[in-house]
């Protein structure tokens, strides 16, 4: 284990359009705009060493949000000095989504629809383990994938399990 290690701090995510994605990010998900940074020249190897992209590459702006109890979001727009390649799907290597609880599924897959948000099918409840789950993909405007989640009354594997993911009723456990 890595020593001192306490959880995730944020989620870096790079969008083609850094207003566009403030918008998603504040109007849309609900989230709050903390602080931003300007960006950062390739003039060295600094972008090659430290973030191993081409060192000519250009970071143009970076923002945090902070949404609900503590997902943090790093976003970054950038001048990519050769190239950029398309968002990868769930089935690519590399591929991603992120999921975000919510306490009423029917409430937030409705907001999502009004806000003009591609919601992916229909909220599937899980079973199994994750019984008593349901969860329903969508995406950003610049195509990212991202999941709700909602269990109020927890997951069937927490009745034994020695360790419980996380959830809003037991964030420290």
């Amino acid at each position: 284990m890595i020593p001192g290690l306490r959880g995730s701090d944020h989620i870096g995510i790079t969008v083609p359009d850094m207003d566009a994605a403030h918008d998603f990010f504040v109007r849309v998900l609900g989230a709050d705009h903390v602080y931003s940074l300007p960006g950062k020249d390739g003039d060295d190897d600094w972008m090659q060493r430290q973030l191993d992209v081409h060192p000519r590459t250009k970071i143009t702006e970076i923002r945090f949000y902070r949404l609900g109890n503590g997902s943090n979001f790093e976003v970054f727009t950038y001048g990519a000095a050769d190239g950029q390649a398309d968002m990868p799907r769930n089935s690519d290597i590399g591929g991603h989504h992120v999921a975000l609880y919510v306490d009423d599924m029917d409430a937030a897959v409705a907001h999502l629809r009004r806000e003009g948000v591609a919601v992916l099918g229909e909220p599937i409840d899980s079973a199994g383990p994750a019984a008593g789950q349901r969860w329903v993909y969508f995406t950003a405007p610049w195509g990212m994938y991202f999941e709700l989640v909602s269990f109020p009354t927890g997951k069937s594997y927490e009745t034994e399990a020695p360790v419980k993911l996380w959830h809003p009723a037991h964030p420290a456990e």
